[in-house]
């Protein structure tokens, strides 16, 4: 029987998100990406590790939702090793660009895994363009090219404007990587995804 690496993803980052901020919160913060700290430190494994915590309930419950509902589309197209291949490449390569960005400022630190959920989205989206991705607060669902021009344009805007809290550079370059890492491993599923568009759209 195959393994969903989507429901394994799930379960241990919720079990390291849940021991960290329940039990031992110390761990919580080794694992957090601190820019400042961690390039005088070397503690470059965080790039990683600040990827499976979260700061609270619902910062964790909203990533592995999106999670859940993304991630066996894009294991069906690429597998369980090709999923974490991707999942990992986007949580590092969104943390790389945080950790270049704020390695001078003391008082930055990001977590979660919303670089690599990005990821996924993305990748998704690339291999199911005629997919519509529904919202609680809107009453249609939005065509997932239409969300992706969407999400790349506020999370890019954020990223420039917003003092919010949020890291949106990791969800933007999050969002480029697994959407690179997919067009990479399936060229064919960018063909698809041009002459999907220009059929629906142009």
């Amino acid at each position: 029987m195959r393994f969903d690496i989507t429901i394994i993803t799930i379960i241990a980052t919720g079990a390291i998100s849940l021991y960290t901020l329940y039990v031992d919160q110390n761990l919580l913060d080794k694992l957090i990406l601190r820019p400042f700290r961690d390039s005088r430190e070397g503690n470059y494994y965080t790039l990683a590790t600040s990827g499976f915590v979260h700061a609270d309930l619902s910062h964790l419950f909203f990533n592995m939702l999106t999670l859940y509902f993304f991630g066996r589309h894009v294991d069906l197209v690429l597998g369980p090793i090709g999923f974490m291949g991707l999942y990992l490449a986007s949580i590092l390569i969104a943390n790389l660009v945080s950790f270049q960005k704020h390695k001078t400022d003391t008082n930055y630190a990001s977590l979660g895994a919303s670089g690599g959920t990005s990821g996924i989205v993305f990748a998704s989206i690339l291999f199911y363009p005629y997919s519509k991705i529904m919202f609680i607060f809107l009453p249609i669902p939005i065509p997932g090219p239409v969300y992706a021009v969407l999400y790349l344009a506020y999370s890019y805007y954020a990223s420039k404007n917003r003092q919010d809290g949020i890291n949106h550079d990791a969800h933007f370059y999050g969002a480029l990587t697994g959407l690179a890492v997919a067009i990479l491993v399936q060229p064919q599923s960018a063909v698809a995804f041009i002459q999907y568009v220009l059929t629906v759209f142009m």
